[in-house]
């Protein structure tokens, strides 16, 4: 019995062994159910994270930005792809490297006095100019420094962007606002001034005609003439470099050009200077303004002359050139092939802060009275509107180098006669002109002149009073209008009167300057418009039936 009993004990042990060790294996079960689940869920979890990182770390990649932290020692310990390729540099590269290791010496010295003041707590933004590849890049930072839980700055965040190119059209904007500027300021003073160079160069050429054998007369008036001519090609300069008046673009041998201005310039430069020209044998063709060309090659000489003030050497070349891709966009032009014009000096050359400028209105490295700061911008203008470009390449005592950059004429044009190669104009005697002009001045030089050519002259100060002598008067066979004047009726609307009236009336218009040119010559393009001032033999081409004229000068 008592076996039985333990017997009995122990079985019963054992079914409740089996039975704790079924719950456990249950429990235990469970918990890796459980387990299971958790560390599904914290898959899930890290796997969402690392997604969140990788695009808040591709956002913080591209975005517009250059980011970076770097601690209080000015060790880098972050940068975005932006920071990093901004030095070229991998982020291995960045990340553990020094502010200066990274920026390089000439860099830090630039910056180093904001990074300073934002390790000092200072929220700071600047703008600064870096150099990359020996390139200006102009940039603007915030630095945010962070703050440690003891109130003391423990590194920094630094955020930059690239604003060079902000920084270019800021420039274009203020060259346009000088453009504009030198613009109304010549346009309110053109007509005024080529009416009074009028009045100076034809009373001096009427008495240089006059008095051609009087020595006193030939050495005083002579360059009392060309300082007048001179002031006349300025205004023109002025007008065309403020895009207010038109340039006169005629097919021009550049060679032929260049080679006729070598005495001009040989004259205007002193012994010590040597002189050489280079001309391309093949003719090379430009569709340009002749004058405004000629004054840009003279505009080059004499600085190149103030340049070499104890002598050296000055040359000019002419030769075709071709701008790939790369050139093209540096210069804002199409590729293809050019004609350069190079003119280059053994002076004293420009630093970079001054080559930066050397196309700015008004600047000038010159003394007082010496110059006007107008010149190579009045170049700049010139080559922009004959569709190219110029540019200059200098080094402090190693000389300076301009270049033209200009489009080539189309192959098959034709060469123009300039003006000064016409022949000569005569009137038929006693034929009646008609001479409008406000200006009692100015009326009686180019009275005097209409004289000399064998013309018969009616006068009148105003369009109202020339309309009533056009309805009186038929044998008026020429009308000669200047086209601002006061009274009501300009030139322009005299014009369009007489010839709606009388159709076979040769009309020819005068303006020293009309901001209103290019739509009078739209409308009434068969008129013949004469630039003030202008010589004798301008105004006898312009007065004859069926000569063309050119530009009035």
């Amino acid at each position: 019995m008592p076996d039985q009993h333990a017997q009995s004990r122990l079985s019963t042990r054992e079914s409740e062994l089996e039975a704790e060790i079924q719950r456990l294996k249950n429990a235990l079960t469970q918990t890796r159910s459980e387990l299971r689940d958790i560390l599904g869920a914290n898959n899930s979890i890290a796997a969402a994270l690392f997604r969140s990182e990788e695009r808040l770390r591709l956002i913080i990649d591209t975005i517009p930005a250059q980011i970076s932290y770097f601690d209080k020692e000015q060790i880098y310990r972050y940068a975005n792809k932006g920071y990093s390729n901004w030095f070229d540099l991998p982020k291995s590269g960045v990340i553990g490297a020094s502010i200066v290791e990274v920026i390089g010496k000439k860099n830090y010295a630039i910056t180093q006095g904001f990074i300073q003041r934002a390790l000092a707590g200072e929220m700071v933004t600047h703008e600064y100019t870096i150099y990359r590849k020996d390139a200006p890049v102009h940039a603007r930072s915030t630095l945010v420094p962070e703050i440690g839980p003891d109130g003391i700055p423990v590194g920094c965040f630094e955020f930059s962007f690239d604003v060079t190119e902000t920084r270019k059209m800021q420039e274009v904007l203020a060259q346009a606002q000088k453009l504009e500027a030198i613009g109304q300021l010549t346009g309110g003073v053109a007509h005024d001034f080529n009416n009074l160079l009028t009045i100076i160069s034809g009373n001096l050429s009427l008495l240089q005609e006059r008095h051609a054998t009087t020595r006193p007369v030939r050495e005083l008036v002579a360059p009392a003439l060309q300082a007048a001519s001179r002031g006349a090609q300025l205004v023109r300069s002025l007008l065309s470099f403020s895009r207010q008046q038109p340039l006169q673009p005629v097919m021009v041998n550049v060679g032929r050009l260049v080679a006729d201005m070598r005495q001009l310039i040989r004259h205007s430069l002193p012994s010590s200077i040597q002189f050489e020209v280079e001309i391309a044998e093949t003719p090379l063709h430009l569709c340009v303004d002749p004058g405004q060309l000629e004054s840009a090659l003279l505009n080059f000489a004499l600085n190149a002359r103030d340049a070499m003030p104890e002598g050296g050497k000055l040359c000019v070349r002419v030769h075709p050139g071709h701008l790939d891709a790369k050139a093209a966009e540096r210069h804002k032009l199409a590729p293809g092939d050019y004609v350069l014009i190079e003119v280059s000096d053994t002076g004293s050359g420009m630093d970079e802060a001054t080559l930066g400028k050397v196309f700015d209105p008004f600047f000038t490295t010159k003394g007082f009275g010496r110059g006007s700061g107008l010149g190579l911008s009045m170049i700049y203008g010139f080559a922009q509107q004959s569709g190219g470009a110029v540019y200059a390449t200098s080094q402090p005592d190693k000389g300076s180098c301009f270049t033209l950059i200009l489009p080539p004429a189309a192959s098959g044009s034709v060469e123009e006669t300039p003006l000064a190669e016409q022949p000569p104009a005569n009137a038929v005697p006693g034929t009646l002109v008609l001479l409008v002009e406000d200006n009692r001045n100015v009326r009686q030089v180019v009275r005097n002149q209409l004289l000399d050519l064998g013309y018969a002259v009616l006068e009148a100060d105003n369009g109202n009073q020339a309309a009533e002598i056009l309805a009186q008067v038929e044998d008026v066979a020429i009308l000669l209008t200047d086209i601002i004047m006061p009274g009501g009726m300009n030139g322009r609307e005299l014009a369009c009167r007489a010839r709606g009236t009388r159709p076979n009336l040769h009309i020819v218009l005068m303006s020293g300057y009309d901001e209103q040119r290019a739509l009078s010559q739209s409308e009434t393009p068969e008129l013949k418009l004469l630039n003030k001032p202008f010589s004798k033999q301008a105004l006898a081409l312009a007065l004859a039936p069926g000569c063309a004229l050119k530009s009035g000068g």
